[in-house]
């Protein structure tokens, strides 16, 4: 590796100093009150306006990847994302601070949103050269969910060896928990037909991935075969 690149690298991974400030609580916050004032009424501008799309991607609506992460569908939806980030992201925070852990929730999150756009960008263009409308170009994204999936990625990572009960019952380690989420993801993106965003949820993995890979100078692979190998 040449100077310059080190010299880069290096900049890449000096660390915050570290603090705890609870930023999940904020987090949580936010999005609930966001929910709460778009649900009766209570804000003057356009929910739609704050949600991320193919749209507002390209008509320079620069803070839509950023409040699309605070914005929710329904309380199924709020509920069960504001539950995984209370679960995984507040060990994760109290372990890498709360500065590192905010700069990894928003890259995550913002690069996942705009991934899964331009992904919705060529699907509108396929569909115009196949003779159809640009259906996706109408798709809008909102949640949390993006930068969630990266969080619980960290979570495997950083407690390698943690349970995950499912259903309260049945224990599975974090890692397996990701390549299964991850398998489902993958599967559900391209047989499933619902309107969930799954390529969101993968590119929070990807992007989470290479964060602490780049970041961080850790290799998550590398965790899980040093936790679980004999």
């Amino acid at each position: 590796m040449d100077s310059k690149n080190f010299s880069v690298l290096s900049k890449l991974r000096t660390p915050f100093r570290y603090s705890y400030n609870r930023v999940v609580l904020v987090l949580i916050c936010i999005c609930c009150v966001s929910f709460a004032l778009f649900r009766f009424r209570l804000f003057p501008i356009n929910e739609s306006s704050l949600a991320l799309s193919v749209a507002g991607l390209w008509s320079r609506a620069f803070w839509q990847p950023v409040t699309y992460l605070f914005m929710h569908g329904s309380t199924s939806h709020l509920f069960f994302n504001m539950l995984a980030l209370l679960f995984f992201g507040l060990p994760v925070e109290k372990a890498i601070g709360s500065k590192e852990f905010a700069f990894l929730y928003f890259v995550t999150g913002i690069l996942s949103g705009i991934f899964s756009a331009l992904v919705y960008y060529v699907l509108g263009l396929h569909q115009i050269l196949s003779g159809g409308y640009p259906q996706a170009w109408l798709y809008q994204l909102v949640g949390a969910s993006g930068a969630i999936y990266g969080i619980l990625l960290t979570y495997a990572v950083v407690f390698p060896r943690a349970k995950i009960f499912i259903y309260a019952l049945i224990p599975v380690p974090a890692p397996l928990l990701v390549i299964l989420y991850a398998a489902i993801e993958f599967f559900s993106q391209f047989l499933g037909s619902s309107n969930v965003a799954h390529c969101t949820h993968l590119a929070g993995f990807g992007f989470a991935f290479l964060y602490i890979f780049l970041r961080m100078g850790v290799n998550p692979i590398r965790v899980w075969k040093n936790a679980y190998g004999r």
